[in-house]
């Protein structure tokens, strides 16, 4: 069971509970089931958002653009390593 703290309240409008309780209903969990998954939906939504800013930001950048390629130029030549497909 995860962990609960019970001494620490969060307020949501009428609305939300509202739409809180509905999903419960329809998926047969808890709401604090539904609100736990709610946020770890969001909190991965972030990540991949500030993950993709990242990379777009290094496909404009001049500098890190051309060290992404050299790495890119040391991974390609591990392919070239002498195995063939079917030893590996």
């Amino acid at each position: 069971m995860p962990a609960t703290t019970h001494n620490q309240h969060v307020r949501i409008s009428q609305a939300s509970h509202r739409k809180l309780r509905e999903l419960a209903d329809e998926t047969g969990e808890s709401m604090t089931a539904v609100l736990d998954q709610a946020i770890e939906r969001f909190r991965r939504e972030r990540f991949f958002a500030r993950a993709a800013a990242e990379w777009e930001a290094i496909q404009r950048d001049p500098i890190a653009r051309a060290e992404l390629d050299a790495e890119y130029a040391l991974w390609d030549t591990t392919v070239a390593d002498g195995l063939d497909g079917e030893e590996w």
